[in-house]
């Protein structure tokens, strides 16, 4: 069988389908499976066993629906399951499947504080999607996957970073779920360990001011590293602190500690760490005193309500403790 996976973004949404090619590819026999995302994230998949072939979604690409009925997939899991995806099955037709976003429910929850999601991981939502196909697909319970290249390990080793060591990552898509920069400088301050800190280009500037804040081993890797690279410093590190963030799911799959402070989003919505051989592995820390949490399903550039207190008011006291101990 040729399965097809569409899963356009982003990088933790695309780590938490790992469950369901695994187990497709394990238990459907000679089972062929492809998997369709934005070029930014094929770096995340390119060392998947369990994937034939990863193909690039480009919204300009005009070849893209050729190639893809060349394939003659005989199935499609939509993992997406947005306006395009609909269109690119209806356009490719053949037999598919997606499964539930549980939008009206999370709007709920985020406009009347009203909820009504199942305790559900998004995870065991996704293996929703496999029930249409002939042979029954089920989650086989070894949480998520994330692979490693030899190559990526070359580049982490020669910054010497001294072990055993911290690692941060610093930011997220969206600001309102990133732990300010002064909480941040509070923190390392605090901490007994090197620290290593993780992020893209846009983390650059707040690293280089905790950095100034710092007179202990600090190393600065925001904007320097692949996703893969990074993760070989999580895979290294004693435990990793994060926001709700895709280095928080990388983090989940490679079972290491964890403590993940939640702000504008929450818990509720199914996308906390995925791991279901080690539950103790990971913290969350949130702040559930105030009546404008969850303000979004997603994230904004900046608090709604300009006081941002479901970061601002976290107490670091108990984010040392758990890093340090």
């Amino acid at each position: 069988m040729k399965i097809l996976i569409i899963r356009f973004s982003s990088m933790g949404d695309i780590v938490l389908t790992t469950p369901i090619v695994r187990c497709l590819a394990q238990q459907i026999p000679a089972a062929e499976i492809h998997y369709l995302c934005k070029p930014a994230y094929k770096n995340i998949l390119e060392t998947n066993p369990y994937i034939h072939t990863i193909h690039s979604f480009v919204k300009e690409d005009a070849d893209l629906l050729k190639r893809l009925q060349n394939e003659k997939f005989d199935f499609i899991i939509d993992l997406q399951n947005n306006f395009r995806s609909l269109v690119l099955c209806l356009k490719l037709n053949i037999p598919s499947s997606t499964f539930p976003k549980l939008n009206i429910q999370k709007w709920m929850l985020v406009h009347l504080k009203i909820n009504k999601l199942p305790n559900i991981h998004l995870v065991d939502r996704y293996f929703m999607a496999t029930k249409k196909l002939i042979i029954p697909v089920v989650n086989d319970g070894n949480g998520l996957d994330f692979f490693i290249d030899n190559t990526d390990y070359k580049k982490i080793d020669a910054f010497n970073i001294q072990q055993p060591f911290i690692a941060i990552a610093m930011g997220s898509q969206h600001k309102t779920k990133q732990l300010p920069t002064h909480k941040l400088i509070n923190i390392c301050q605090k901490i007994n360990y090197p620290i290593v800190l993780l992020g893209g280009n846009n983390d650059i500037n707040a690293a280089n001011e905790i950095c100034t804040h710092i007179d202990k081993n600090i190393v600065n890797l925001c904007g320097k590293l692949t996703i893969r690279e990074s993760a070989v410093c999580i895979e290294k590190a004693k435990i990793l602190l994060t926001g709700d963030t895709g280095l928080m799911h990388i983090a989940a799959a490679l079972n290491k500690p964890l403590v993940s402070v939640w702000g504008n989003t929450v818990p509720a919505f199914g996308m906390f760490p995925y791991m279901p051989k080690y539950p103790d592995y990971y913290h969350i820390i949130e702040n559930n005193h105030l009546q404008c949490r969850p303000c979004s399903k997603l994230g904004f550039d900046k608090c709604p309500k300009n006081h941002f207190k479901c970061m601002n008011d976290i107490d670091i006291e108990q984010i040392v403790h758990l890093l340090n101990n």
